[in-house]
């Protein structure tokens, strides 16, 4: 079989690779563990043969997740939000309606959390060798602790893509086969630059999605060797026993890649399991973020309010379920979508002179109607003792909050289910409600690429000159006007007039708050000839004027 078309769709302003082979009449999405690289699979007999066994049965869609293999390099950690955008923009792009889900490794945790989240798109959910922490814990003591963890990222400072990785242990069986862990070494380096090895084992080590397990209602098949030392045979245990009538299939062997050792039993349990799946035809209940929120009473302007919170929750793709003069209930599709707007709207109702509590759950909900008798105690309980604009989170939402910058505190007040577990809850810090400037899409910037402090050295020395454009850049550094748009694209996906405004305009912040010098003053320090121009580039960026954030 000949290698498939690799085609690209976009997810956000991100663009995913992805190839399409196979003759069944079903769908099945691969989401690979850690780093892929769809190109580099081609060159491994092994996995080739196994997608092969798969291409007879279904429509086989491969990607490489964002930050990995072809698909547009990242700089900031991606969130399992955006992660799942991902597969949802592939299965678009190909027509696919439904799919099976198959995750791998770290793969299966966003897997796991699109299928509670679509259950109406995945037919099934299959995976193998996956993980629900990766950070140790007395009631999950199978995860790594912080020293094994960081064991894991000396090895991909010093040692990424060399025979120093300790490849072995993820196949035992092919330990001595030096054709294939030259492979294997090859895909890693194909699939993950070291830094962006080492962001994606850094957000592994944050992802927890314990809490969501229960919410997984599609048909589930989970796959885990006893004896791999990677993912522990008790974990994949722990995820069966919390997914109502999962099945779990324990396989003899060490490896923890499901292409090598026993795959005729592995391909044979997937087969089985697809086949005989009659998934239902549309499900009541899915899982949902709900944004529960009340205005104070005393200084309520409650049309411009209404405005305000039509407009953020609209812009960030939510629903209003519940609306009145002083609370209101809206739904969305992710936490970090509904973090990010909860924090819009408090900046915006706080510069309108008012005042607003807001708090963030997630759980499952019928689709029809998502106001339960839980959603109306964990209003009861923010809404009981609350501070002004602030923003309550349970701990189900931090879990699952992994990559997006929000900063958290622990709150003093403890949640109680419906089935009695209790709930930690937490507070945005004050610091971000302050300074809004973490966006979903904001890119921070690897000071470890000594290319880009190169880049930010140079634009810094020249802050304050209106003049310091692409060209000159250029000039100073010693590279084409082409090399430093492709390379800054790869870095920070950016285009170089968009990396030195955002220089600029992080620098003008940073001065805004020191609160030293006139607004114009700081237009002019930081390379704007023009304070008006300066406040609608601050805008744009920030989503609040330079005056809004100076008050």
């Amino acid at each position: 079989m000949m290698k498939p078309k690799t085609a690209y769709t976009k997810s956000g302003n991100v663009n995913i690779a992805y190839q399409v082979f196979g003759s069944g009449p079903i769908d099945l999405v691969y989401i690979p563990g850690w780093v892929s690289n769809i190109d580099w699979m081609w060159a491994c007999p092994e996995l080739v043969h196994f997608l092969q066994e798969l291409g007879k049965i279904a429509r086989v869609i491969l990607f490489d997740k964002r930050g990995t293999g072809l698909s547009d390099r990242i700089v900031n950690f991606p969130t399992l939000e955006e992660r799942m955008d991902d597969i949802r923009a592939v299965m678009d792009a190909v027509g696919s309606e439904k799919a099976v889900l198959f995750g791998h490794s770290e793969g299966g945790s966003v897997s796991a959390l699109f299928a509670a989240t679509y259950p109406n798109r995945t037919i099934s959910l299959l995976t193998f060798g996956i993980f629900a922490k990766r950070k140790y814990s007395p009631d999950y003591p199978w995860a790594p602790t912080n020293q094994e963890r960081q064991v894991v990222y000396d090895m991909i400072e010093k040692n990424w893509g060399s025979g120093e990785m300790n490849l072995e242990s993820l196949a035992p069986s092919k330990a001595d086969d030096k054709r294939f862990m030259d492979w294997l070494a090859n895909y890693f380096r194909s699939g993950a630059s070291p830094s962006a090895a080492m962001m994606l084992t850094k957000m592994n080590t944050e992802v927890d999605i314990i809490d969501i397990l229960g919410s997984i209602k599609v048909p589930t098949l989970i796959m885990q060797r006893t004896h791999d030392i990677d993912v522990k045979i008790a974990e994949g245990r722990f995820i069966a026993e919390r997914i109502q009538d999962s099945k779990f299939v324990e396989l003899e062997g060490s490896d923890h890649l499901f292409w090598t050792g026993n795959t005729k039993v592995i391909l044979e349990e997937m087969k089985a399991f697809i086949l005989k799946v009659r998934p239902e035809p549309v499900y009541e209940k899915k899982l949902f973020t709900v944004m529960i929120g009340k205005i104070n009473p005393s200084k309520t302007h409650s049309t411009e309010y209404q405005k305000l919170i039509q407009k953020y929750i609209k812009q960030y793709t939510g629903n209003i379920i519940e609306y009145d003069a002083q609370t209101f209930t809206a739904t969305f599709q992710g936490p970090s979508t509904a973090t990010f707007c909860s924090i819009d709207l408090t900046n915006a109702i706080r510069n309108s002179n008012g005042e607003v509590f807001i708090g963030i759950d997630i759980k499952e909900c019928f689709v029809r109607n998502c106001i339960c008798e839980e959603t109306e105690d964990f209003a009861v309980t923010v809404f009981k003792q609350p501070k002004p604009n602030q923003i309550i989170l349970t701990q189900t939402v931090k879990n699952l909050l992994v990559g997006s910058g929000v900063n958290l505190v622990p709150h003093k007040t403890i949640f109680k289910t419906e089935s009695g577990q209790p709930l930690s809850l937490y507070a945005i810090s004050e610091k971000l409600k302050h300074d809004n400037c973490k966006k979903v899409n904001e890119k921070r910037l690897p000071q470890q690429d000594s290319f880009l402090e190169k880049v930010l050295q140079n634009i810094d020395n020249h802050l304050s000159n209106d003049y310091f454009g692409v060209t000159m850049l250029c000039k100073e550094i010693g590279i084409s006007e082409r090399q430093l748009q492709r390379k800054l694209k790869a870095i920070t996906d950016k285009s170089p007039n968009q990396l030195i405004s955002s220089v600029r305009l992080h620098r003008a912040k940073e001065l805004i708050l020191s609160q030293q010098k006139t607004i114009a003053e700081i237009a002019f320090q930081t390379g704007f000839s023009s304070p008006s121009y300066f406040s609608k580039c601050f805008k744009k960026e920030f989503a609040l004027s330079p005056s809004e954030l100076m008050n």
